[in-house]
């Protein structure tokens, strides 16, 4: 089976911008993607594409991923939609990968966008929930944030976590936020600030919780039998994991873990021969601050319970012995929910050829990204690893 590699990927500026389209949003961040190409890559290469998209506001619904796709000049390339919640674009990474490995494509865009800024606050309410369980769970009342701090509530409860651990993941992620020119909320916040913000479905407030937005990412995928065409340092996506669950909360067996996550991650170590120990930084699903505290226990990043001590500690920190979300994450840099894991991608990719500027993570040869949809529904994780003199030995 062939191997698969990232030779390139790219995203649009996170926010809010009324005056794009997705079809404009999604044209940024291919080119991006296109320019990123070490030694270029033409569009005419491309063998088929994958397109994440929850369809949340109006001008997106409808057969949307051709309609990307020919807009940047893709005409007659097999295009999927790849809807899974939170996590279509991770899944849609996860399709361009099997498609290369199985031999059917040589070169395979992977990529997601979504447009949140064109609805009211009510109509993202019900976008959002139908990311979960609707008919018990959003039809009787309970938000998406609601889910997470019923979550938020018994990882307190049960192993003592604390509403300053959980700041503590806001001020980390909007420090690397501030340093990345993509991030919708790309300044730093304080302590205080993260603590004394309005709740929103308590113990969480507004800084535990993520922003709506509009964005646009793509990665690049190609087979080994070409990947020296495009790069003379490769990128190996070694390792690559899913796992699905209960959507509803009410339905598992435990409100501290996210067993889809705990799947996709143990799949992922397996097929590349790592631990938890071995990466260098990660971006992981942070919705919530809770949601990048469960990762960490889910991910093998620390014993459970042990998660709000991490962040505390720093560990989690960019110069700490594990980076998280160097990013910004969902919560600094903005969670347009198609866009999301082909954009941790993006990080991922940027680490790994030394260009993500003040939050470079220094000698960094091996990174996960992990993509979550709705509660726990489903989860993606992906290993990325470089090859070569200054990475891992192929």
């Amino acid at each position: 089976m062939s191997d698969a590699y990232l030779v390139g990927a790219g995203q649009s500026d996170y926010g809010a911008f009324p005056e794009e389209s997705y079809r404009s949003l999604f044209r940024t961040a291919f080119e991006s993607a296109l320019e990123s190409v070490p030694k270029g890559l033409e569009k005419s290469a491309i063998d088929e594409a994958f397109v994440g998209t929850l369809g949340v506001g109006g001008r997106q619904l409808g057969l949307s991923g051709p309609a990307v796709t020919e807009h940047v000049g893709l005409e007659g390339v097999p295009c999927t939609r790849v809807e899974n919640a939170c996590a279509a674009s991770g899944f849609s990474v996860r399709s361009a990968v099997q498609a290369v490995k199985s031999g059917m494509a040589d070169v395979v865009l992977a990529s997601g966008f979504e447009v949140m800024s064109d609805m009211s606050s009510d109509a993202t309410k019900y976008w959002l929930g139908v990311s979960g369980e609707t008919e018990w769970e959003r039809l009787s009342g309970t938000t998406f944030s609601g889910v997470y701090a019923q979550m938020a509530s018994v990882h307190m409860e049960r192993y003592g976590t604390t509403r300053e651990q959980l700041s503590r993941v806001a001020v980390k992620n909007h420090s690397n936020g501030a340093k990345n020119p993509h991030a919708q909320l790309g300044f730093e916040c304080s302590l205080e600030d993260a603590m004394e913000a309005p709740v929103v479905a308590d113990p969480l407030n507004l800084y535990h919780c993520c922003p709506t937005s509009d964005g646009a990412a793509c990665a690049l995928i190609v087979s080994e039998d070409v990947v020296s065409e495009y790069t003379d340092e490769p990128i190996r996506v070694a390792g690559v994991g899913a796992g699905s669950d209960s959507v509803g909360l009410f339905e598992r067996e435990e409100y501290t873990r996210v067993p889809a996550s705990e799947r996709a991650a143990d799949a992922a170590y397996q097929t590349a021969g790592v631990g938890p120990d071995d990466l260098d930084f990660a971006e992981v699903h942070d919705c919530f601050a809770i949601a990048e505290l469960l990762a960490y226990e889910d991910l093998g990043f620390c014993e459970r319970g042990e998660a709000g001590s991490l962040v505390e500690a720093g560990t989690t920190e960019l110069g700490g012995e594990l980076p998280v979300n160097t990013s910004g994450g969902l919560k600094s840099k903005g969670h347009p929910i198609g866009a999301t894991g082909a954009g941790q991608v993006v990080e991922a990719y940027k680490q790994l050829t030394g260009t993500a500027g003040e939050r470079q993570v220094e000698g960094a040869t091996r990174g996960l990204t992990h993509n979550v949809g709705g509660s726990g529904g489903a989860a993606v994780v992906h290993i990325f690893e470089k090859e070569g003199e200054s990475g891992v030995q192929a």
